[in-house]
């Protein structure tokens, strides 16, 4: 499995988010970005150490590397290596006495796990792939179109669209939300593109 190095590029937010956050990962050599929707706590957890903030109690990641410390515990790498029903999953890969493990986590805890090791953060290829965005220029001129959400829920109503037109209609979505910068709302859009994608194969 090729395994593709990314960095942070920071947190994003809106106000229909309901409290998560958009993790945007940008690919260290190329140009694709990979927003992963994480909660809360774990956005804190990882905008403190990025700022370089130490709060006033350990966080449970802060905890962590203070007993890995305490144990010759090194964590060598983060590794996001699969994509399941939009949900995404990672690897923490640890070494102790020269043995190696590998310790399944949620990419939120993985990457706020990372930062505190100074440790590479790696993306699956397949996964940049399926998931990834690349900032494109807006057209000029281009219309202003109605948003994805309405697009969907308009579906049910009114006659069939077909689904080359709905994708053509979210791609032109995501495109805006990748401009403005929304990379919660670009997430959410390629999700739905995902979600379109898998309806037309099950039905082949």
């Amino acid at each position: 499995m090729h395994k593709l190095q990314v960095d942070i590029l920071g947190l994003s937010t809106s106000p229909h988010t309901n409290g998560a956050y958009a993790l945007i990962l940008y690919e260290v050599e190329g140009k694709r970005k990979l927003p992963i929707i994480i909660g809360g706590f774990e956005a804190q957890a990882i905008a403190l150490k990025l700022e370089n903030i130490k709060p006033p109690r350990p966080f449970t990641h802060d905890l962590f590397k203070q007993i890995a410390d305490a144990f010759d515990l090194h964590v060598n790498e983060v590794f996001i290596d699969e994509l399941h029903n939009e949900t995404f999953y990672a690897k923490v890969i640890c070494e102790m006495g020269g043995v190696v493990h590998e310790i399944d986590a949620r990419p939120s805890d993985a990457i706020a796990i990372a930062v505190r090791f100074s440790a590479p953060i790696f993306v699956s290829e397949e996964i940049m792939n399926e998931a990834g965005i690349v900032e494109e220029r807006q057209k000029e001129g281009e219309e202003e179109q109605v948003s994805a959400e309405e697009v969907v829920e308009n579906q049910a109503e009114a006659e069939p669209v077909k689904k080359e037109s709905l994708a053509a209609e979210l791609n032109r979505k995501l495109e805006e939300a990748i401009n403005s910068e929304d990379y919660e709302e670009a997430a959410r859009i390629r999700d739905e593109l995902s979600r379109l994608k898998q309806s037309g194969e099950s039905q082949e």
